[in-house]
């Protein structure tokens, strides 16, 4: 039984793991191996996510992970930029975990925390080509709202995000 729960400390290992896992899977011909492996380096290193698991607030809210058997299955996280708009930053899963209903649970722990910090919409963007998290947004009422070129353009002309947006 996958359970939803704040992360803490002795989650970091497992979040690295699955956002490492997650990003490589929803990346893969999209872009770079090299670029996809600088952008793990960069977000899904212990220092990082030590941070981000000892410190949450309406900006950042934490990671929320999805455990099952003591072992991270899925994690995600985002926070507000403004007192009505919230963006989801992170959401990835162990890529063998698809399909059961464990991203739904996390996006909606997610959503429930943003809206009691007074979020009236909900924002993410995501890779261009993504046809795991595209159908998965659009399927819970995300509407695409433009192409966003990454500012990493010289190291990986082809990082284009997608952003879209929903009502909460």
């Amino acid at each position: 039984m996958v359970r939803i729960q704040m992360a803490n400390e002795r989650h970091v290992d497992g979040i690295i793991s699955v956002c490492r896992a997650g990003y490589q899977d929803v990346s893969k011909g999209l872009l770079s191996d090299s670029y996809i492996e600088a952008r793990c380096k960069a977000f899904y290193n212990a220092d990082r996510v030590k941070k981000e698991v000892s410190h949450s607030g309406p900006s950042w809210g934490g990671y929320f992970v999805a455990i099952e058997n003591d072992e991270v299955v899925g994690a995600g996280g985002g926070g507000m930029t403004d007192e009505k708009t919230s963006w989801l930053y992170v959401l990835y899963l162990n890529p063998l975990r698809r399909n059961e209903g464990i991203g739904t649970k996390l996006l909606q722990a997610i959503t429930d925390q943003q809206i009691e910090y007074g979020a009236k919409e909900q924002h993410v963007t995501v890779q261009k080509g993504n046809m795991k998290g595209i159908p998965f947004y659009e399927a819970r009422n995300f509407i695409f709202q433009k192409e966003i070129q990454s500012k990493d353009i010289k190291e990986e002309p082809r990082a284009v995000d997608l952003e879209y947006r929903r009502e909460l």
